[in-house]
């Protein structure tokens, strides 16, 4: 189960990476689109058109770096192990459910693979030495 664990985060942080290449394409593209209007039209609207594209290119591109944040941080927690990323991931495995097709399929997967018995004692660290006089 510990194989399962860790492609599950280097999958989420593939997944949120991906995401984040988009927003920096939304965010080439539409830098582009205002260069080409403010390189081939030189009206008033050409004016007022040029910084709105270059304002929605920026917010989508900050708005998907924030909602992957947390996929990169909760997939480098897993990696290690850390209890507070299976929490994270799962939460996150919900909403992912919603992302038809790749995020469904990484939903199911981490639901299946975080909600296991065996992963939960991953999760839990090493037992507790007993105090008391030795032996």
């Amino acid at each position: 189960m510990a194989q399962h664990v860790k492609i599950l985060g280097i999958l989420h942080i593939v997944y949120a990476g991906l995401v984040v290449l988009i927003g920096i394409i939304v965010l080439v593209v539409m830098g582009g689109i205002a260069g080409i209007v403010g390189a081939s039209d030189h009206s008033e609207d050409a004016a007022t058109a040029i910084p709105v594209l270059g304002a929605i290119g920026a917010f989508v591109f900050i708005l998907l770096l924030i909602l992957s944040l947390p996929g990169l941080i909760g997939g480098f927690g897993l990696m290690q192990f850390k209890p507070w990323a299976r929490i994270l991931v799962i939460i996150l495995s919900v909403f992912e459910l919603l992302s038809v097709p790749f995020g469904t399929a990484l939903g199911i997967y981490g639901l299946w693979v975080l909600l296991n018995t065996e992963a939960e004692r991953l999760f839990q660290g090493p037992p507790a030495m007993p105090v008391g006089p030795r032996v």
